[in-house]
């Protein structure tokens, strides 16, 4: 049977927006050039942040949507998602993010700080397993019907041929897809690691700080960043900039530095002034756009997908 729907990119934005017109009821079909442990998706971290990303109003609304749902997966064993505890701190003096209140984050007591940090924030947030969870979304999607593909496209056009609604989830690849020059690449590289026993995250965010420094837990691993090379399209891993990582790291946690390397990963995160969520009509064919989501693929996704599906619906009528 002919797909009703097809998405391109087979990301977490890509498949979020999948399982959400699947079950709405459409025949989707996802095609991608890459499957999903190897997308960008794979590589990230991650963590809930609203991270490189606008407008605020939008990602405000897209962002808490998101936490919704990721709270509820939470509970789900297969999923990857756990909530943890942790601190966002500074160097310098500097407010809360405006979406703190989301996640009920609270000034850290000086003496919690880690030093050389003079404020910062505890708070709970949704921590994923980006390859569980995108191997979890393929399932959800598989199981409302869906079907993936390896496909590449090298014009949109090509796309609006194969179904009368197409769903445009390219990231970074929507630069050169969808004719898009405000599409950069911001290349993002992280270390994996051995869990030595580490049980919070912590993540350096001081205002215009030229590197990232980030720690998030799982269960059996520790995912030490990172890297924000804007317009570095280069996917191998850089030795020195491993080493970097690592030696930022252990000076926060210093059960680090000696724990076991397990593998080096690289993704492009889609930055844009804005995200592209529009929607265009090709003569009996719907095309839709949502890519451009800078580092927060993940935290957009649930609120970007519904969206999309929203809007599939009343231009076709589509019932839930």
């Amino acid at each position: 049977m002919a797909a009703s729907a097809v998405v391109i990119g087979a990301g977490v934005s890509g498949l979020t927006t999948a399982v959400c017109l699947a079950e709405a009821g459409l025949d989707v079909r996802v095609d991608t050039d890459r499957p999903p442990g190897a997308t960008t998706s794979a590589a990230a971290g991650a963590m809930w942040d609203p991270y490189l990303v606008e407008p605020r109003d939008l990602v405000e609304r897209w962002s808490r949507e998101t936490l919704s749902v990721l709270t509820e997966l939470s509970g789900t064993a297969d999923a990857g998602v756990r909530l943890v505890e942790g601190t966002q701190e500074s160097r310098v003096p500097c407010e809360l993010p405006g979406w703190a209140g989301m996640v009920g984050a609270r000034r850290c007591p000086p003496d919690a700080l880690h030093d050389g940090f003079v404020t910062g924030w505890r708070y709970r947030a949704p921590l994923v397993d980006m390859p569980r969870y995108l191997r979890y979304l393929a399932g959800r999607f598989t199981q409302a019907g869906g079907q993936l593909r390896e496909h590449h496209y090298d014009t949109l056009g090509d796309a609006l041929y194969e179904a009368p609604v197409v769903v445009n989830c390219s990231g970074s690849g929507a630069r050169a897809l969808a004719s898009d020059p405000a599409v950069e690449a911001v290349r993002g590289q992280l270390v994996v690691v051995e869990n030595p026993g580490v049980r919070s995250f912590f993540c350096d965010d001081t205002p215009g700080a030229e590197e990232l420094t980030y720690i998030y837990p799982h269960a059996e691993v520790v995912i030490l960043g990172g890297t924000s090379d804007r317009g570095d399209w280069a996917l191998s891993p850089d030795s020195a900039q491993a080493a970097e990582i690592i030696r930022r790291c252990a000076a926060v946690e210093p059960s680090i530095a000696e724990a076991r390397i397990i593998e080096h990963r690289v993704g492009l995160r889609p930055a844009r002034s804005a995200v592209r969520l529009t929607e265009e009509r090709h003569a009996d064919s719907l095309l839709l756009h949502n890519y451009g989501h800078g580092g927060a693929g993940l935290t957009l996704s649930w609120g970007c997908a519904r969206e999309v599906a929203e809007r599939v619906r009343a231009v076709l009528g589509a019932t839930p």
